[in-house]
């Protein structure tokens, strides 16, 4: 059986103290690693997560290289819809494309539900590779949130300003309500499936959520969001929030019943404080700024680390994710720093 050696990201996830500053990344497995690449000529994201071996490398792989904290399951969030009968395909430089969108209540009672150990049993399988025997870190699993998943489905793949979405949600409120309802019941399946099986915190993605305004939020989206982390609070892992430029609605999530509040470059740690979250934070250094020199990081890192270490309760992490240009030598030697920056400052 493996065993959990480094527990620090789950302290700091907590509220607890910590000897230093835990550190993952967003999208920190695959993208700027020459290993990945290499299997990518191979196979396919679809490819690589049915094969839990591979898929667990791919996953392990930046604890290894980088020293991270924790490590975060490879896969996308399209995983669990096919179960549900999406007919979705990730296309090189697009990103997920659905063929039969979401147009009416009808589509919307159409969907099917999800049984994990029968639909994606090779993602459970994954985990029990790397919880069982393989990481010393804590596993983080995931899922996208009912908007962000809505988004693609109504849409049929990404957008840039959700016009289809938005619409359908202020034309089609009966629809909208229970197409949240059926993604809610997903992701609370598919979640707690995740935990059954080794993983021991949970991110929600809700990746562009920021696309609404918090009156919005409050009305068409924060009741599923209260009943899914409802229910999994029960699960007693802790429990993350993710979004892009959705600082307007920092506070709304800090409301939820979770534990940690992930925030992008958009919106410094010292003013999610000054706005009375609590909770512990988690971010937030532009992934654009891993291209800058060295000197230009560290300086940046720091400063967010003196905001983070003000009190317990801070994870690092980028305020979005990884992108391929980024050098795995960078993201080494910044992981390095902020262990060693932080404990020397904790340490007093």
């Amino acid at each position: 059986m493996s065993k959990i050696i480094n527990d620090t990201f789950l302290k700091a996830a907590r509220g607890e103290k910590t000897d230093y500053v835990p550190v993952w990344y967003m999208r920190q497995a695959g993208r700027s690693q020459p290993e990945y690449r290499e299997i990518k000529e191979k196979y396919s994201l679809f490819e690589i997560t049915h094969q839990p071996e591979l898929c667990a490398y791919v996953t392990r792989l930046p604890v290894e290289q980088y020293g991270v904290d924790a490590a975060i399951l490879y896969k996308d969030i399209m995983t669990p819809l096919p179960a549900m009968g999406v007919d979705v395909e990730i296309k090189s430089g697009i990103g997920p494309v659905i063929s039969n969108p979401v147009k009416s209540l009808a589509d919307v009672e159409s969907l099917g539900t999800i049984n994990p150990e029968s639909d994606i049993p090779y993602v459970l399988d994954t985990i029990k590779l790397l919880t069982e025997e393989q990481l010393s870190v804590p596993l983080i699993g995931f899922s996208g949130a009912p908007f962000t998943l809505a988004s693609y489905m109504i849409e049929g793949g990404p957008s840039k300003n959700y016009n289809k979405t938005k619409a359908f949600m202020y034309a089609q409120p009966e629809a909208w309500f229970a197409l949240m309802d059926k993604l809610g019941d997903m992701v609370i399946t598919y979640v707690k499936s995740q935990i059954k099986a080794g993983v021991k915190a949970i991110q929600i993605f809700d990746s562009w959520v920021g696309a609404l305004n918090v009156q919005d939020y409050r009305t068409f989206i924060k009741p599923v969001m209260n009943r899914i982390f409802s229910e999994l609070k029960k699960e007693n892992v802790p429990l993350i929030m993710f979004g892009v430029g959705a600082s307007h609605l920092a506070m709304e999530w800090h409301e939820l019943p979770l534990d940690v509040v992930g925030l992008d470059w958009r919106l410094q740690i010292s003013e999610a404080r000054e706005l009375g979250i609590q909770k512990t934070v988690m971010g937030n250094l532009d992934p654009a700024i891993l291209l800058a020199p060295w000197e230009v990081i560290e300086e940046k890192a720091k400063a967010i680390l003196d905001q983070g270490m003000v009190q317990p309760g801070y994870i690092f992490n980028l305020g979005h994710g990884v992108f391929p240009s980024v050098n795995p030598e960078t993201l080494k030697k910044l992981t390095a720093f902020i262990h060693e920056y932080s404990a020397s400052k904790l340490g007093k």
